[in-house]
């Protein structure tokens, strides 16, 4: 596990608030956590963030948990107490699901990576209706959104991460331009165009 803490000295004054991203090892669910902490410390909160890699170089889960609030004191979640559950595959959508506190938010990027007990044969890969009625039933409100159709249309099959942080940030009172300069300080200079082209997208999903 690795942890990070980002300060500011100015901090906004606020309940914190607490995010859960869940992807699948190659999905860039780490650079979104990179830019969502960064957003955070651009916001006037203090910000933490930990990640958990687990076998993310064999497709396997990757996590990573930041917190925004006045004072934050671990990065580490609790179960029941994730305010947005931010998951870039459907099925880590269903894993962290108890992770999500009472009315909490679930954004989910409609795709479906089977992981290798799936291609083992071992286990099946849930029905779509059954991973979306249970979502339903268990956050405040579901958001799907379409990355792969999102890359498709910007060119680029690497921007859904930043297509989901677009998204996310349509369900957020922050400022667009925040968010961009937050995606500036992580992107590779030659694919900032791109992205913030893919945040855009994603954005106008949700909006």
């Amino acid at each position: 596990m690795l942890v990070e803490e980002i300060t500011m000295t100015e901090k906004k004054p606020s309940k914190n608030i607490n995010f859960m991203l869940a992807g699948v090892g190659g999905q860039g669910t780490i650079l979104a956590s990179d830019i969502l902490a960064e957003l955070g410390v651009r916001l006037g909160y203090e910000a933490k963030k930990a990640e958990i890699h687990g076998m993310s170089q064999r497709g396997g889960s990757v996590t990573s948990y930041v917190r925004w609030g006045e004072q934050v004191f671990s990065p580490i979640i609790g179960k029941g107490e994730v305010d947005f559950l931010v998951a870039f595959e459907k099925l880590e959508a269903l894993r962290y699901l108890d992770h999500l506190r009472p009315g909490g938010i679930v954004l989910v990027n409609d795709q479906a990576i089977e992981p290798i007990t799936v291609k083992a044969g071992d286990v099946k890969y849930p029905e779509d209706a059954l991973v979306r009625s249970t979502l339903a039933s268990a956050a405040g409100a579901v958001h799907w959104v379409d990355g792969q159709e999102i890359t498709e249309s910007v060119g680029n099959p690497k921007t859904a991460n930043v297509a989901i942080l677009g998204a996310l940030s349509a369900l957020l009172d922050t400022p667009e331009s925040e968010w961009l300069e937050a995606i500036k300080a992580h992107a590779p200079a030659k694919h900032i165009a791109i992205n913030e082209k893919a945040f855009r997208a994603g954005r106008e999903a949700v909006k």
